[in-house]
């Protein structure tokens, strides 16, 4: 047997202090040593152990308590590296020792997270000041998105991720809500299409111009008007084109065709109360969602049933997220009936007790959980606070394992995730935040410190980026190129993300192909029809091209005259929206005149 010297937990890194038991000469005793560092929350136990011969406990020397100062890894004026956090004394045998996992191995143990220069932020921003717990923020690999205060209604800003330093404020906004803007999504298969929820219960898809706006931009190509109250919530499928989901808070959730602007599904039954967050799962066969009743439900949206169900998976009043993670289970963040900060991570096959439960801090902001499926890490971001937590998600017990926090003077008023395609691939980054402040916006960058990064400063000329290329910490992701069509997808298709390779680093001209799907999104603003955009518009062209002559036979007739059908109602929807456009120049005329 042995006599160990090993740490507890019960502080904060670097604060504080603790008593540490030594021996009479006051350093530790002869014998090996080994390191331990075990998280809880944002509280890290660093353990030194140490394991010394005995042949009778009483024969030991008495442990004399010694208060020291803890700061770093080392404890002030005893020159012992490595002893922190010391205050237990236990009895083990050393051969059971040489047999326990110290330190958990992970290559995420030493991400650390790091501003850029003031030069490289977006200054001059007036960010939205409405009470609701949304990100306000949306950033994809060509452009960031920002949700600003506006008179007279609701905007946000658009800017060029070049686009860099003070803000002009005359510059353009999109703006065609009438009420103020709650929440914004960029479309995963189109960097250059947007969706907006409003005060004013309209969902609108924005086609933003390829080089960025240059003037305000107030007619959005499809109106999606549907829900009776305020929409807090729109978020996109990810893997079928054009559909997308909209929660507001009439307690409703729509999912959208917006290729045709046809409402699929209408779920107003499973929702008592208001909804605050929506998740697709991995291939957007689910959706989990949080609620008022501080419920978290998992949803098959086109059975529209409830396939899962967990009655106050946080017992606080204050508002919680759901998110679901690549292998199905579900992360949860919320408050304890004490007002504490918890997260929780759930196996959707059993509800009845989470997997996990943590607790944090006792802080009043919302939990903002932002999810890399790539890494299996989870950053989790407070509104009002100045720091962003990550955890590492694995299969072991305890299952949520802290990493690291990343913290800054300011508070967050939102935050932006870049998707893992915009990264820089040469410079390890694993992920790129976009933190609103007050009137300004700062991409903060997390990294994995590797050796090679030096290197490769020095012997680019010699080395390809190939060679640079971290294999381990970018496996194939996302990609821009959607899996299935909104039809399919109806029809009970499902389909995992189409993915692609880092390795050469992603090239947005690379990506251009999706013209046709924006040539989709800006063509299927036509009422609902049971034929592909892509192809309705293509039957257009030749129906008009065609001689009369050639078509022959009753088949080839009715074919002609659902060309003739479609196009009255295209002409219709053409005229319609001039008319729309005659009223919206007539107020904005009165606007500006002053009148009310």
């Amino acid at each position: 047997m042995g006599r160990v010297l090993q740490s507890a937990s019960g502080l904060s890194c670097g604060q504080g202090q603790q008593s540490v038991h030594l021996s009479p000469s006051g350093h530790p005793p002869g014998g090996d040593s080994v390191v331990r560092t075990s998280v809880t929350g944002e509280t890290e136990t660093r353990s030194v152990v140490m394991i010394w011969p005995c042949l009778h406990p009483p024969l030991c020397p008495s442990p004399v308590p010694l208060h020291a100062a803890v700061g770093g890894l080392g404890i002030s004026g005893l020159g012992w590296a490595g002893l922190g956090w010391a205050d237990l004394i236990q009895t083990v045998c050393p051969a059971e020792m040489s047999f326990r996992k110290v330190v958990r191995q992970s290559k995420f143990r030493h991400v650390f997270g790091q501003p850029v220069k003031n030069d490289q932020c977006y200054e001059d921003i007036r960010v939205s000041r409405v009470t609701w717990d949304s990100t306000f923020c949306a950033v994809n690999p060509k452009f960031l998105a920002v949700i600003v205060e506006a008179s007279g209604g609701g905007a946000f800003l658009v800017l060029p991720l070049s686009k860099t330093g003070r803000i002009d404020k005359a510059y353009p906004t999109v703006c065609g809500h009438t009420g103020p803007v709650l929440d914004i999504d960029w479309c995963p298969h189109n960097d250059e299409v947007i969706a907006s929820g409003s005060e004013d219960c309209t969902v609108m898809v924005w086609q933003i111009p390829e080089n960025g706006l240059t003037s305000p931009l107030t007619e959005p190509v499809v109106v999606l008007e549907g829900h009776t109250k305020r929409v807090g919530i729109v978020t996109w499928h990810p893997t079928a084109r054009n559909v997308l989901l909209s929660a507001g808070c009439d307690n409703v959730v729509l999912i959208w065709n917006v290729g045709t602007a046809e409402e699929l599904y209408r779920l107003d039954s499973l929702h008592p109360d208001l909804i605050y967050n929506v998740s697709w799962n991995h291939n957007g066969s689910l959706f989990c969602s949080a609620c008022k009743d501080k419920n978290v439900r998992i949803v098959d949206p086109r059975r529209g049933t409830l396939v899962a169900e967990r009655e106050k998976a946080h017992e606080g009043a204050r508002p919680m997220r759901a998110i679901f993670l690549a292998d199905g289970k579900v992360f949860t963040t919320g408050f304890s009936r004490m007002s504490e900060r918890q997260l929780a991570l759930w196996d959707p096959e059993n509800l009845k007790e989470p997997m996990a439960l943590q607790e944090l801090d006792s802080s009043n902001g919302a939990l903002l959980p932002f999810y890399d499926p790539d890494t299996s890490v989870v950053y989790v971001c407070g509104k009002g606070d100045s720091s962003i937590r990550y955890f590492e998600i694995t299969d072991e017990p305890p299952y949520i394992h802290f990493l690291n926090t990343f913290t800054s003077k300011e508070p967050q008023r939102g935050m932006g995730s870049m998707p893992k395609r915009g990264l820089e691939v040469s410079k390890c980054e694993i992920a790129r935040f976009y933190k609103l402040h007050e009137r300004k916006c700062e991409p903060i960058v997390m990294t994995v410190p590797r050796k090679s990064q030096a290197g490769a400063r020095l012997k680019a000329c010699a080395r390809s980026s190939s060679d640079l290329f971290q294999d381990d910490l970018y496996p194939d992701t996302a990609g821009p190129e959607a899996a299935l069509e909104a039809e399919e997808w109806v029809s009970g298709r499902d389909a995992d993300p189409i993915l692609i390779s880092l390795r050469e680093a992603y090239v947005p001209s690379k990506q251009r192909d999706l013209k046709v799907s924006r040539r989709n999104v800006l063509s299927d603003s036509r009422p609902a029809s049971c034929t592909r955009p892509g192809t309705a518009t293509s039957t257009v062209v030749t129906g008009d091209a065609a001689p009369s002559g050639s078509l022959t036979g009753t088949g080839e007739a009715g074919k002609l005259e659902e060309v003739m059908q479609e196009l009255r109602a295209l002409r219709a929807l053409v005229k319609e929206q001039g008319e729309r456009i005659g009223r919206l120049e007539e107020q904005l005329g009165r606007l500006e005149n002053g009148d009310t």
